[in-house]
């Protein structure tokens, strides 16, 4: 009897562990009179609150890779949320497209950090995440897109830059950043020009912020993105160990500032 109670309860148990998975749902929000679409992820096996991380898009918009990063980030215990930079979560195929519509956003500040606001605040407002252990990413477009979060000042613990370009801080920008920022960056990256590295760092440095600029070799720029090659621009290409390696130095860090608050 006890044997057939043991055999019962193990079946139960592993039932419900093969229910529990990521789930994620469409979520609409606004900033300055323009529809946004984020996608949110997260584990419903886990209970009570826990760190989120916000998920920024490349220069095409709020596509499945973002999408995918954000529910690979569920899986390992946050809640994650995909923001959506251009409303309706417009996604586009053509580089003429990608950068017309990244430089729209780009060149009002305004703009540019108050849609990043409005999707931290979709985390921050959510009853799963622990206000208090919030970072963000981003990849090309979505990693100055961090960045510029980081910028404003907002409570986040961290950001995280994945082949992002570097626009340096203003001075006033510089003490205003509360994050710990980490800047993965292709060696062999040359969107990014060296002049542009050395501002960024010298912005960071000025006002003794917590920064860190990790290298990867043989890397080019969008080396996180599998298929990034068969876009067929020049100076973009996947690197699978820069892309494994730069995403183990993420959950590092996210180990440090999380642990302990």
């Amino acid at each position: 009897m006890k044997k057939l109670l043991v055999a019962m309860f193990v079946f139960i148990l592993n039932g419900g562990l093969a229910q529990a998975a990521v789930k994620t749902k469409a979520v609409t929000y606004e900033f300055g009179g323009i529809t946004l679409k984020g996608h949110l992820a997260w584990d419903d096996a886990q209970k009570g609150k826990r760190p989120g991380v916000l998920v920024v898009h490349e220069w095409w918009g709020l596509n499945d890779y973002a999408k995918k990063r954000a529910e690979q980030l569920a899986g390992m215990g946050y809640v994650a949320f995909a923001a959506d930079m251009y409303g309706e979560g417009k996604v586009v195929e053509h580089p003429k497209d990608a950068g017309q519509m990244a430089g729209e956003v780009r060149k009002d500040a305004k703009v540019w950090q108050g849609r990043a606001l409005a999707a931290l605040k979709i985390l921050q407002d959510n009853e799963m995440v622990d206000a208090k252990k919030i970072a963000g990413i981003g990849y090309c477009f979505g990693g100055s897109t961090v960045l510029q979060l980081a910028f404003t000042g907002a409570d986040v613990a961290a950001v995280v830059s994945f082949h992002g370009s570097l626009q340096p801080p203003t001075p006033e920008q510089a003490k205003s950043i509360k994050a710990k920022i980490m800047v993965c960056h292709g060696a062999l990256d040359t969107f990014i020009p060296d002049e542009a590295i050395v501002k960024f760092r010298t912005g960071l440095e000025e006002a003794n912020a917590n920064y860190q600029i990790i290298y990867y070799s043989n890397a080019v720029h969008s080396f996180t993105v599998p298929g990034a090659d068969q876009r067929g621009l020049k100076g973009i290409g996947y690197n699978a160990d820069a892309d494994r390696r730069s995403w183990q130095h993420m959950q590092g860090l996210f180990n440090e500032v999380f642990a302990g608050k």
